[in-house]
């Protein structure tokens, strides 16, 4: 039986028994007071109030949790800091929340290897500064990285600004050490620059805590350039601007980072950090070059190029440090920005290639007039991984609602486009419905295998990312731009 057809009946008090029994006070939560902070991320539109928080502090104390909720048929989701936005770390009403924030310690930085071992509730950001008297810094950057965990960014295969081209999480990950819901210690991957075997370390990076809890992760660390510098792009057509993304990868240029935002964003993220963005641009493009000064200078000329050949109608060079950090530290405030002009927000992740930015952008305006909500528009167009914020207020009857279904549409005009409901955020509980319209029957039986392979009994992240195969039929036929995507021979199970 697939784990989301699976019912949990936990005795919370045999529970609480048990888990008393091999956790100190400190580290377990029961009463309703000290559970409400943990019953959702940050997709705060699905809770659930777990039956117990436990906060390890040492991997045989994992180990001790994992084996009770094991005999106990109990779910047990593993939780960093509670950043993710796809609700993939919102509890089970009749599960355990397994928080691994006390994992807190960098346990080794070798500078001749260019490595890091950290245990996963390091901060993202933390890294980088333990990392740069070495000249080195850790590579993935999501825009919560002064908050995030390196935890969560495994679970999630978190990306950031610079991701096009240094890459998401599993291109900066050595090794794992987990831990399975029977207890079992792994070790998957090595310092090594490749392994023998099937690769089980992508499997586990994006798995959402759906096959195992890690307790330790070895982190690739990257020289940090000599230079780098931003080219600002603005735009009197937001089509341009998607089209000049697409120009410049097909000019043989893979910047550091690109990143592209549209009027409504730049004007929420300017007054709130003042950046320098151009606020009469319909869109702007932010470009980065690094590496030596020679060779910055030769991309940026390369780059510089192709935006006016594309039609950017302003270019602007930053001519510091300072200000290529305030470039960026605008388009990584475009969240919380957001947050300030509207009661709530909802922020999707989907991806599309680069060469429908355009052909998206423009679909996306008008599912504002249908949906009557307004949306602000990031991406890191350099990858076309989409991430609109869209505005609503959940104080009002049926606007979110609305805003739900607008997401579920883009997301699945992303598949009909040839892309992806996900580039970083993950699935958990959002996206269920879009992974029907994404993958076909013999596909998601496959996942399911591979589930069932580490964790036959379905209790780690129940419900989450992998939707079972009668929710799908449930689901029922995806209406997408306009046509039709059917899930075939659904009424066989």
């Amino acid at each position: 039986m697939a784990a989301q057809d699976m019912t949990f009946h936990t005795d919370k008090g045999i529970l609480a028994a048990r888990l008393k029994a091999v956790l100190p006070p400190r580290c377990l939560l029961v009463d309703e007071e000290d559970l409400r902070p943990y019953e959702c991320d940050g997709l705060t539109a699905y809770r659930a109030l777990p039956a117990a928080v436990c906060l390890p502090e040492t991997e045989e104390q994992v180990r001790d949790v994992l084996r009770v909720c094991r005999r106990l048929q109990v779910p047990v989701v593993a939780r960093g800091a509670g950043t993710g936005l796809s609700g993939g770390a919102m509890p089970h009403s009749e599960g355990v929340v397994l928080s691994l924030a006390r994992f807190n310690r960098i346990l080794r930085i070798d500078a001749n290897a260019r490595l890091a071992v950290v245990q996963p509730g390091v901060r993202n950001l933390a890294v980088s500064e333990a990392a740069a008297p070495y000249g080195l810094y850790y590579a993935p950057d999501p825009s919560s990285q002064i908050a995030c965990t390196l935890g969560g960014n495994v679970a999630e295969n978190s990306g950031g600004v610079h991701c096009l081209k240094y890459g998401l999480t599993v291109h900066n990950i050595l090794r794992l050490r987990a831990i399975t819901i029977e207890g079992e210690i792994l070790e998957i991957g090595s310092e090594a620059p490749d392994s023998p075997g099937y690769d089980l370390l992508a499997l586990l990076i994006g798995s959402e805590g759906m096959l195992a809890v890690v307790t330790e992760v070895t982190l690739k660390l990257t020289p940090k350039p000599e230079l780098a510098q931003v080219v600002m792009a603005s735009f009197d057509d937001i089509g341009k601007a998607g089209e000049a993304v697409a120009a410049i990868i097909a000019a043989g240029i893979i910047p550091a980072g690109l990143e592209m935002m549209d009027k409504p964003a730049t004007a929420a993220v300017e007054p709130f950090v003042q950046a320098g963005y151009d606020l009469e641009a319909e869109a702007i493009l932010l470009c980065e070059s690094d590496g030596t000064p020679e060779e910055v200078a030769e991309e940026i000329a390369r780059v510089r190029a192709v935006l006016e050949k594309s039609g950017a109608r302003d270019l602007k060079v930053s001519g510091s440090e300072a200000e290529r950090l305030r470039f960026w530290a605008g388009r990584k405030a475009a969240f919380p920005a957001v947050g300030r002009i509207t009661p709530d927000y909802y922020c999707m992740d989907g991806t599309i290639p680069r060469r429908r930015l355009a052909e998206m952008l423009q679909a996306i305006a008008g599912m504002e007039r249908k949906y009557g909500l307004r949306c602000a528009n990031v991406f890191h167009a350099g990858d076309g991984n989409l991430h609109p914020l869209i505005m609503y207020n959940a104080a009002q009857p049926g606007e979110w609602e609305r805003a739900e279904a607008f997401g579920a549409e883009i997301l699945e005009l992303s598949v009909a486009l040839g892309g992806s409901i996900t580039g970083e955020h993950g699935v958990g509980v959002e996206k269920i419905g879009q992974m029907c319209v994404q993958y076909s029957t013999p596909e998601l039986e496959t996942f399911h295998r591979v589930k069932a392979a580490f964790d036959e009994a379905g209790l780690l992240n129940p419900g989450k990312a992998i939707p079972s195969l009668h929710r799908c039929a449930e689901y029922g036929r995806m209406h997408v731009h306009g046509g039709e995507l059917k899930f075939p021979d659904l009424e066989r199970f």
